[in-house]
């Protein structure tokens, strides 16, 4: 049957938001707090995924038992270092240095929970830089997108011009793999029929 359970997006970025509008799903919007301090020996997808998971139980208990809580997390990665969202410019500035005119990856993790069953995995994308200099580095810091996005820069605005080439899901980047969300929802029970939810036997 179709259903409307209640969404719950565990997350404050309003990129997230934008991608569950943009597939038609009504939510609200509950930020969970969590530590995002990486455990030690820590591999990034183990971080990724943990702090997804880690945001969707924040919130169990907190909403009705049939909701859907939504949980998140992206991170970049280079020669095996994180790159989280940038403590000041001069962070932001170091960052834009060290991914400058190469490739790195991006991990997003998504994690559904609901009715006391959670589902989650990760969604890996390579995403390659061109060269840019100071001079550019600066004047983008200065537009202050860089400031509350990992790895120091947004591929849906101003960082579209420096991203020479994607391999992968392009929302994932953005913060919020949908493709992935989708599968995630089956595995709970829900098809996703654009726009709406129908209520299906989990899959196994």
């Amino acid at each position: 049957m179709t259903v409307s359970p209640e969404i719950v997006l565990a997350s404050q970025s309003p990129r997230r938001r934008e991608l569950l509008a943009l597939i038609g799903l009504a939510h609200e919007v509950r930020p969970a707090d969590i530590d995002e301090s990486p455990l030690a020996g820590e591999a990034p997808e183990e971080l990724c995924e943990r702090l997804a998971r880690g945001k969707a139980f924040a919130l169990a208990g907190k909403t009705a038992a049939a909701a859907v809580i939504v949980g998140s997390d992206t991170i970049v990665v280079v020669d095996g270092t994180v790159l989280g969202k940038p403590a000041d410019a001069a962070d932001a500035a170091r960052m834009l240095r060290l991914l400058s005119g190469r490739s790195h990856t991006v991990l997003t993790a998504v994690a559904v929970a609901r009715s006391g069953k959670i589902e989650s995995a990760v969604e890996r994308v390579a995403v390659t830089f061109r060269a840019i200099d100071d001079a550019e580095i600066a004047a983008y810091i200065a537009t202050r997108e860089p400031m509350d996005k990992a790895g120091a820069y947004g591929i849906q605005g101003y960082g579209a011009t420096i991203v020479s080439r994607i391999e992968g899901d392009y929302f994932a980047v953005m913060g919020l793999a949908l493709n992935l969300l989708v599968r995630l929802l089956a595995r709970v029970g829900l098809r996703y029929e654009f726009g709406r939810l129908v209520e299906t036997a989990p899959i196994p």
